[in-house]
């Protein structure tokens, strides 16, 4: 019984987004994609419409993952503080099964500032991820675990942003303890 196409693409846009993550848009060959999906060229093109419309399938797949995973733990019923530490600690300590950095920094720093379409789509998800936090720190403030003077919106920005810098710092070859340490700065405004 053939595997539904659905399936197949799927699998494919998971594969392609690990090698785009692995090694960029510019360095990741028509023939990487193709070693990496088990996919033939001329399936590529047909399914996708060419390398970028891949990528961007990849790097959304990518945000709608992180995001659903920021999301549960955001609404979840932990400390905020916790919360942070947790998403700090995905940078810091990240799955080892997973290419290092982050794919939608690494997405920023090399397309954002000559791919109008994927820097907006970046800006939209860092737009989400900074609401998403926003909502939980408001929350936090609220409940009296902040004090009432820290602006929300600011402070999910700040974490938002050292987790991107924390991630290039990782890909840069940061020394684990040097990255501790950055995440626990962070964390102490908490």
């Amino acid at each position: 019984m053939a595997r539904p196409r659905k399936f197949e693409e799927d699998r494919a846009v998971e594969a392609a987004m690990r090698a785009f993550w692995d090694a960029g848009y510019e360095a990741t060959s028509t023939q990487d994609l193709c070693a990496a999906t088990g996919l033939g060229r001329s399936s590529i093109y047909n399914t996708f419409a060419g390398k970028h419309e891949l990528f961007e399938r990849g790097l959304r797949h990518y945000m709608d993952e992180r995001d659903a995973r920021l999301a549960e733990l955001m609404e979840g019923d932990l400390p905020i503080r916790e919360k942070v530490r947790t998403v700090l600690w995905w940078a810091v300590e990240p799955d080892p099964g997973d290419p290092a950095g982050c794919l939608v920094v690494n997405s920023l720093v090399e397309l954002g500032p000559r791919d109008a379409k994927i820097a907006e789509l970046l800006r939209r998800d860092n737009d989400k991820r900074v609401g998403i936090m926003r909502a939980a720190i408001e929350d936090a403030r609220t409940r009296g675990e902040l004090d009432a003077g820290k602006d929300p919106l600011a402070l999910a920005h700040f974490v938002t942003a050292t987790v991107s810098g924390l991630q290039v710092a990782k890909r840069g070859g940061a020394a684990q303890a040097t990255l501790e340490s950055i995440a626990n700065t962070a964390l102490d405004l908490f």
